[in-house]
């Protein structure tokens, strides 16, 4: 357990100084961050880069901290956010399914053909029926972890830009 707290912590530490190293104001760092980790959550693999830039600059947040953001959703994180929000999905539609049973990988595969050739059809039958779960499953994921990162880093942002301004008052 303290080698999990502690890879966090590290985890945490480098996104810390990649963030403050960026141009922008600790609220557009933060909300381009939040967006990007809010993304992570939903369905729409592939676009999570795009979404969260998107995201970003409709709130006026920063769009290279929101492509920062969604790293939090990482070959090691998406099983289990998928599993996640798959499961909540089905909770919130009434339907008690075990997502333990969905083979991700031919799900993606069956998308990624439908897409290609747009065969509206085959997105129906094999990707419709834990697309549209996950879609509603992600809401409560997306909210939550979008005013969570964006508070832990503002408030770390705020912090810094006090210290940094600490420093050059004494430098004075």
């Amino acid at each position: 357990m303290e080698q999990i707290k502690n890879y966090f912590i590290r985890m945490f530490k480098k996104i810390l100084v990649q963030l403050k190293h960026l141009q922008g104001t600790p609220y557009s760092i933060a909300a381009g961050f939040a967006c990007g980790v809010a993304i992570s959550f939903t369905p729409f693999i592939g676009f999570h880069l795009i979404l969260a830039a998107v995201t970003a600059w409709i709130i006026r947040g920063n769009i290279v901290s929101s492509a920062i953001g969604t790293l939090i959703g990482n070959p090691w994180t998406f099983p289990f956010i998928w599993i996640s929000v798959l499961s909540t999905g089905h909770f919130f539609l009434g339907d008690f399914a075990s997502p333990d049973k969905v083979n991700f990988l031919k799900t993606f595969e069956s998308t990624g053909k439908a897409l290609i050739t747009l065969d509206f059809t085959k997105f129906g039958h094999d990707v419709w029926p834990i697309f549209f779960p996950m879609l509603i499953g992600c809401i409560p994921y997306y909210i939550i972890s979008w005013f969570v990162s964006f508070k832990l880093i503002k408030i770390t942002l705020d912090k810094i830009a006090q210290r940094r301004s600490k420093l050059k008052e004494k430098k004075r």
